[in-house]
């Protein structure tokens, strides 16, 4: 099993400085990659998420990238409907090309409604998008020059160049529980990395999924919040040896942000038990 760890993008844990140090922190300790989450716009009194001080995260990460050298770097995940794909495809592949191949691409539909109103996206055609976006990446990223026609999203190329282009397949990682998600995953994944599930409501998604995608190369990953506290050190173990068990290949350790301070002691206690699976 592989782990990796959220860096404090968003609230008070977040700053420049922070970010780099937390990317360096994280690099030192061996996880194998650093991750962000994405929120554009959020409501004045949204229950969650808990905060709208999010930094954005390709430029994040390209922070974090410019301060590391082997760690991966990964989204957790792109909200794919509320961005241009043409010019995302051109950003991941500028970031993955300068971070020496580095980039894993969590990417979802998005839930928060009035997120897609303030940006002017049809909320209801989200699913559409995410898929004609991901065909689009795949694309930019391949073909040269690129031959695309959009249904749902303002994008229609002919014989047109989008380079640089990676030079490898960055992988996609497909986000969601839904029964759309899961067909999603299986039919245009490379994974699937899901959210805080419980074991015995995960079991019944990797079956669907492996049922779907058997090949080892296919990666079944899930994130996790912890608060970071050495007292539920034995709750942590009993979880990681479930979901391995289960046949998750990848976890991803939320640190529940306070101060970047507690960040770094929880993701020391965290990967002294990842380091027990290892």
């Amino acid at each position: 099993m592989k782990f990796g760890i959220h860096l404090p993008q968003f609230g008070r844990a977040a700053s420049p400085e922070s970010v780099r140090k937390a990317a360096q922190h994280a690099e030192a300790l061996g996880y194998a990659d650093i991750w962000v989450s994405d929120h554009l716009a959020i409501p004045a009194r949204a229950p969650y998420p808990p905060t709208a001080y999010i930094h954005e995260p390709v430029v994040t990460l390209t922070w974090a990238a410019a301060a590391t050298e082997r760690v991966g770097l990964g989204t957790s995940v792109l909200v794919l409907p509320l961005r241009h794909p043409v010019e995302l495809a051109k950003m991941l592949a500028s970031l993955d090309l300068m971070s020496s191949g580095r980039l894993i691409v969590g990417a979802a539909v998005g839930w928060l409604e009035p997120e897609f109103e303030a940006l002017g996206i049809p909320f209801r055609e989200r699913g559409a998008r995410t898929d004609e976006t991901l065909a689009l990446l795949r694309a930019c990223w391949n073909d040269d020059p690129v031959h695309f026609e959009g249904k749902r999203i303002a994008a229609s190329l002919t014989d047109m160049r989008t380079m640089p282009q990676p030079g490898r397949d960055i992988p996609i990682w497909i986000g969601g529980r839904s029964d759309a998600a899961i067909r999603r995953a299986i039919e245009q994944g490379d994974g699937w990395h899901g959210g805080h599930d419980t074991p015995e409501a995960l079991a019944p998604l990797l079956a669907k999924l492996r049922e779907g995608r058997p090949e080892e190369s296919f990666t079944l990953s899930l994130r996790l919040h912890w608060d970071g506290l050495e007292d539920d050190a034995d709750e942590m173990r009993r979880l990681m040896a479930e979901y391995q068990a289960l046949g998750i290949q990848h976890l991803l350790f939320q640190p529940r942000q306070r101060y970047a301070e507690d960040w770094h002691r929880a993701v020391e206690v965290l990967w002294n038990l990842a380091a027990e699976n290892c």
